[in-house]
């Protein structure tokens, strides 16, 4: 048997222990993972039930709601109100005009911009699509309390940046990706 080396047991311990730390943040990483198919499965299953329900995407329910509860609404409101892109606003708008289900008009002082409302079809397709009409991750969101949020948004964001994600993928909605 080889005499006893110290300097040899250090180093097999230290690389045990990196060992140890690497398993543990790969259990970690692994963890996480699953976290996120968790959540990014629960808002497919949402927007495929209202597919299946209401026949139309999970943004178009949304934006249909949003016309329903605030009459007259414009699109650079709706974008707004659904933190997308104008453009992405407009696209939805036309499907659901369309299917029939808003109109677009030119009232008030300000000729240029249309006011939305819903119609008949509309209102039709929102009592046959499951809620919430935003989706299930934005109401999730906003029942999370404020440390939490500030927290995740933190740590999303270093995610972020190690992804180089797209900036403009965040204003496209869940539900068209």
């Amino acid at each position: 048997m080889p005499p006893y080396d110290s300097a040899m047991a250090t180093r097999r311990t230290t690389i045990a222990q990196d060992l140890a730390v690497d398993d543990a943040q790969q259990d970690d990483a692994a963890k996480v993972l699953r976290q996120f198919r968790q959540v990014l499965n629960a808002v497919r299953s949402h927007f495929q039930q209202v597919e299946r329900k209401a026949g139309l995407g999970g943004a178009q329910v949304w934006a249909l709601s949003l016309v329903q509860q605030h009459p007259g609404l414009g699109v650079g409101e709706l974008a707004r109100a659904m933190d997308i892109n104008p453009s992405t606003a407009s696209n939805l708008v036309k499907l659901l005009t369309e299917r029939g289900m808003v109109e677009g008009r030119k009232e008030g002082v300000d000729r240029r911009a249309v006011q939305l409302r819903i119609l008949p079809e509309g209102v039709k397709a929102l009592g046959r699509a499951p809620g919430p009409f935003s989706g299930v991750l934005p109401e999730a969101l906003k029942a999370m309390d404020a440390p939490s949020l500030r927290r995740l948004r933190k740590d999303l964001g270093q995610l972020i940046v190690l992804l180089d994600a797209d900036e403009k993928a965040a204003r496209i909605p869940l539900s068209e990706m």
